[in-house]
């Protein structure tokens, strides 16, 4: 959006002072123009970040044009993998971050026209990514495992957002959709999270009213569930644990997606999700504590070109109005406007419009994995799941408050913090 649209789309909203959910001492040097620009409207500049992503996909694959226009990028370091799963990689992730916004209904307002131009875009993106016929087609039958990793996600944004993405498909596209999910059941998933991308997929076709492997969910959801739970909000991935951000990226919202919507399955799936979801409740006051008071975040681990991905747990128990008692809503959307805006620098974005292989900037091209191409970068959408509450919601209106480390450091009360048992 241009700096006039802006301006429209805020209503008349000021531009002078950065908006007050910035910590006190933040430099105006780490927002881009369009930034500054949505001083004071923490709504409105999410949707500006969330737009600037999503559109160079969403237009060019609703016009089967993004093979065409927008070559992949992939890793210096990147493997013999078919480069061609970049695109079912970035579109499945973009929608599963999506997903509850483009859900919201219609509006006369400025972000409604907007909301729902992306979402009939992406109803064709759907539409042409699973018709061989299409110049857009995705890469779903090539060797590579990767697939599964991204249908998987675009099975969650099918769970999160049904009415708004898979029931206003026509009935081809459906069919198309369950018959290459149902070909993924020949990858065999690795002893990790990706147990959990098998259960989304196998999740979905059941929600959907198809035939699915039930093995492959509760293989997944009783591995988390019972052996590699290590205590106190945190899973292992795998046999080993390693502190890395996997347990944002995918663990706690896949896990308690796959139990969510099997509970009518049988009773056993209630009691599982149930202790999941006080789970990823605790990973969330983590995830809290760990933005400093400038609004960085501590970057660990493997894929961590991902990110603000890793705060998809937190966003996510904003989104369903279950924040942690001692977290307020004003402190959860300040702390993270603050990391949103120390990451979506211009140079974060490349000239063609994709996000770049990096956390910030154009220099960081040495963190992207030998799995990673342009297309993974679009898992960042995960954390922009508040803007599936209504411009109305508290979430939105309350005003900005200290998060905890900002307390902390500024000397004043904050909570205590223990561990958990559960």
């Amino acid at each position: 959006m241009k700096r006039r649209s802006v301006l429209k789309f805020l209503g008349g909203a000021g531009i002078g002072a950065l908006t007050a959910s910035l910590p006190i001492g933040a430099e105006a040097s780490v927002l881009s123009d369009e930034s500054i620009s949505y001083a004071g409207n923490d709504r409105a500049y999410w949707v500006s970040i969330l737009s600037k992503i999503a559109t160079p996909i969403l237009d060019n694959i609703s016009k089967q044009q993004w093979r065409k226009k927008m070559p992949m990028e992939v890793s210096p370091t990147f493997d013999s993998r078919d480069p061609g799963v970049g695109y079912l990689e970035a579109f499945g992730r973009l929608l599963a971050g999506m997903a509850p916004w483009l859900a919201l209904p219609d509006d006369g307002t400025e972000e409604g026209k907007l909301r729902k131009k992306l979402r009939d875009q992406a109803l064709l993106g759907i539409q042409y990514g699973v018709d061989p016929k299409s110049p857009d087609y995705f890469t779903w039958r090539g060797p590579s495992s990767q697939t599964l990793v991204d249908a998987a996600h675009l099975a969650l944004a099918f769970l999160r957002a049904p009415k708004a993405l898979w029931e206003p498909l026509d009935q081809v596209t459906k069919k198309r959709v369950v018959e290459e999910f149902k070909l993924l059941r020949k990858i065999k998933p690795n002893e990790s999270n990706w147990l959990l991308f098998a259960a989304m997929t196998e999740t979905f076709l059941y929600s959907a009213g198809e035939e699915c492997a039930r093995e492959k969910i509760d293989y997944a959801v009783n591995k988390f569930d019972q052996e590699w739970y290590v205590g106190d909000g945190w899973y292992s991935d795998g046999a080993h644990f390693s502190f890395d951000h996997y347990n944002g990226y995918v663990i706690h919202c896949m896990q308690v997606e796959s139990l969510r919507h099997n509970i009518s399955a049988g009773g056993k799936y209630k009691e599982m999700y149930e202790r999941a979801y006080k789970r990823m409740q605790r990973y969330a006051h983590h995830l809290e504590r760990m933005i400093s008071p400038e609004g960085y975040y501590v970057v660990v681990g493997r894929s961590s070109t991902y990110k603000n991905a890793a705060f998809q747990p937190l966003a996510t128990v904003a989104l369903e109005n279950k924040l942690p008692d001692d977290i307020s809503k004003g402190q959860v959307r300040a702390a993270l406007t603050a990391v949103l805006r120390h990451i979506y620098i211009d140079k974060t974005f490349a000239p063609s419009g994709w996000l770049r292989m990096g956390v910030v900037g154009d220099q960081q091209s040495n963190l992207a994995d030998y799995y990673t191409n342009a297309g993974s970068m679009y898992v960042a959408s995960l954390s922009f799941l508040p803007l599936g509450l209504p411009a109305t919601d508290e979430f939105w209106t309350c005003a900005p408050q200290k998060w905890t480390s900002q307390k902390c450091w500024n000397a004043e009360q904050f909570p205590k913090d223990y561990y958990v048992s559960y």
